[in-house]
């Protein structure tokens, strides 16, 4: 019999919950790039499991994504970390790209936090500086959904979450993200388009998890960490060793701030 990709969610939510002794989950967080070192600063690590061996989830791919989700006691709260993300660009197809969010809800999850790594297009964003995601441009011509199911993206990134960012960091900035399917940068001419369209940051991921996420009801908080200036804007070529660097770099800082305002939700 072949399974929907949201039974496929529930077959591993409950797996994970078994594995890791858990009634349920209060929070999710998707660690990318230069972020996975965060998750040692969010509470007390109870079990770590490689997401491959749960019904659904693919090996990583991509390096700086380790494909462990980590189940993590924070007080009266459990938070869950994926150390890593399928990204659309992998050919795998949406439903694997969200697999992680429909689990987590699945698993109980209301809140679910989106991280990345990004090129920073507004120059006001410098290297190593985490921003909060207010909306996102879709540039990728895919949906992880289908049929007539109809959501309202007015409010994709949780204004209420943001809130609560800025209660712990009072002058952290907030962007516009502009996703595109990769895997190669952008050109200068498209970083100049984005510009235009009104974006500030540009990457490869996150958009597909928070259509997901806000579908199946959770609210999302989105976060950035600028780990390269966009394509054409400072005459240096791209590189993702110097993304992933650059992520270390800023690593602790970013880290104690997202444990921080965890702690607020």
């Amino acid at each position: 019999m072949t399974r929907t990709p949201q039974e496929i969610a529930e077959r591993a939510a409950a797996e994970l919950l078994s594995r890791t002794g858990t009634d349920s989950y209060d929070t999710a967080l998707v660690m990318g790039s230069g972020w996975a070192p965060a998750a040692d600063l969010l509470g007390e690590s109870t079990h770590e499991i490689t997401t491959s061996e749960l019904p659904g989830f693919l090996p990583p791919a991509v390096e700086g994504h380790s494909g462990t989700v980590r189940s993590i006691r924070d007080g009266d709260r459990n938070l869950l970390a994926f150390l890593g993300r399928t990204h659309l660009y992998e050919g795998h197809g949406t439903d694997a790209v969200v697999h992680n969010v429909r689990t987590a809800v699945a698993a109980g999850a209301k809140t679910v936090v989106l991280t990345n790594a990004a090129g920073g297009i507004n120059p006001a964003y410098a290297v190593g500086t985490p921003v909060l995601i207010a909306d996102h441009i879709n540039l990728t011509a895919r949906s992880p959904l289908s049929g007539a199911g109809f959501v309202d993206l007015t409010e994709t990134y949780s204004p209420s979450l943001r809130e609560a960012a800025r209660k712990v960091a009072p002058d952290l900035p907030e962007g516009v993200y502009a996703a595109m399917p990769g895997p190669h940068f952008e050109t200068p001419a498209e970083i100049r388009m984005l510009r235009v369209l009104g974006a500030d940051l540009v990457g490869m991921s996150t958009v597909m998890e928070a259509i997901a996420a806000r579908a199946l009801g959770a609210r999302v908080l989105g976060m950035s960490l600028v780990t390269n200036i966009a394509a054409g804007l400072d005459g240096a070529n791209l590189d993702h060793e110097e993304v992933l660097a650059a992520g270390r770099g800023a690593a602790d800082r970013v880290g104690r701030l997202l444990a921080d305002i965890v702690t607020q939700f």
